[in-house]
């Protein structure tokens, strides 16, 4: 399957921009021992009614896949280092991808350039926050901004008024870069395809302290490459059996009754590691529940794939699965030319079924 095809069916046409390069602890640290990790803090920064959070760390693709790109780098070399991207299987969250070519040569920065992209979607409105490296001058972005049509705001953290009119004149930008705010202090630009989204963004996030799903299996995939993260309620639609053949409904019924108790989670994340591995990790309300769904979904997930198809060893190897506090972790070792982590982000799963 191409490349624009298949990431057309895994990510649909949401873009958004955030230029952040962060204070230089949180744009650069990627180990942090006195305090939450790199994603942690990303995830931080997203609304506190984010269903779905897409975690992209383009610094630590570029040195996975010896990939030497800069600001002046033409196109054709920032597409093919997305082409390298989907075949690792490490892009499939991204929201920037589509735009990546109008990025590198309007806006100044891209998936070339960037240090990390954050997306984060609730009922309420979409957000993408990119983290860029301290050597992006703000000032230029903000030149560049106007340059392109942008209204700039009479204060530094208000909006910047683009609109569906605008970026229909630029061309190749999805609706998510219609307005975009700065946040100076933090340096991180924001963006959404409505201003109500990032006038509320700065009281709205969800900081590091919450002790929820999320924050959990965010702190579990520390470390990744890529990163798909849900809550409950949006898992239990975009994992569901209900999307399966009447068949594979039936059959993956019967998988579940076999396997035992299973109980509903609270959050359901899965990423792609450096080196290719895969790691999926499940928040449960009690240890208890934890412990027996290590071992009712680690069956499930060393079984027949209904909705999947085949079985789940044609897909991947599952390593030892294990429960630390509410948290179920299962390591996955993909099969040759296969695309776990793109296709466990995406329905049905039965090992992920509610």
């Amino acid at each position: 399957m191409s490349m624009s095809r298949r990431h057309l069916l895994v990510i649909g046409a949401v873009v958004l921009l955030l230029v952040a390069g962060g204070v230089v602890w949180f744009v650069t640290s990627r180990d942090d021992e006195d305090g939450p990790g790199r994603l942690a803090r990303a995830v931080g920064m997203a609304p506190e009614a984010s269903a779905r959070i897409g975690w992209i760390d383009w610094s630590g693709i570029r040195e996975e896949l010896d990939a030497d790109l800069s600001a002046a780098s033409p196109t054709e070399d920032v597409e093919e280092f997305l082409s390298d991207g989907f075949d690792a299987d490490v892009i499939s969250p991204s929201a920037l991808v589509s735009s990546a070519p109008t990025l590198q040569t309007d806006f100044g920065f891209s998936p070339a350039t960037v240090d990390w992209e954050l997306f984060a979607q609730s009922e309420e409105g979409a957000i993408v926050i990119v983290g860029l490296p301290d050597s992006l001058d703000l000032d230029r972005v903000e030149d560049q901004l106007e340059e392109l049509g942008y209204q700039k705001p009479s204060l530094d953290d208000d909006v910047w008024i683009g609109g569906p009119d605008l970026l229909a004149t630029i061309g190749g930008v999805s609706q998510e870069l219609a307005f975009i705010t700065i946040d100076r202090d933090r340096r991180v630009l924001a963006g959404s395809d409505q201003s109500a989204t990032l006038e509320t963004w700065r009281d709205d996030q969800r900081g590091t302290g919450l002790d929820d799903g999320i924050a959990e299996v965010a702190d579990a995939e520390e470390g990744a490459l890529a990163a798909s993260i849900y809550a409950a309620d949006y898992a239990c639609v975009a994992l569901s059996m209900t999307q399966a053949s009447d068949a594979d409904r039936t059959r993956g019924a019967e998988l579940v009754a076999q396997a035992g108790d299973i109980h509903p989670y609270r959050a359901y994340a899965i990423a792609a590691l450096p080196g290719g591995d895969v790691r999926v990790a499940m928040s449960f309300e009690t240890e208890d529940q934890a412990r027996t769904n290590a071992d009712t979904r680690s069956q499930l997930a060393a079984g027949p794939a209904p909705g999947q198809g085949g079985a789940f060893p044609d897909l991947f190897a599952l390593g030892e699965v294990t429960a630390d506090g509410t948290v179920v972790v299962l390591p996955l070792d993909p099969q040759p030319s296969t695309y776990v982590m793109s296709d466990m982000a995406t329905g049905p799963v039965l090992f992920a079924t509610c």
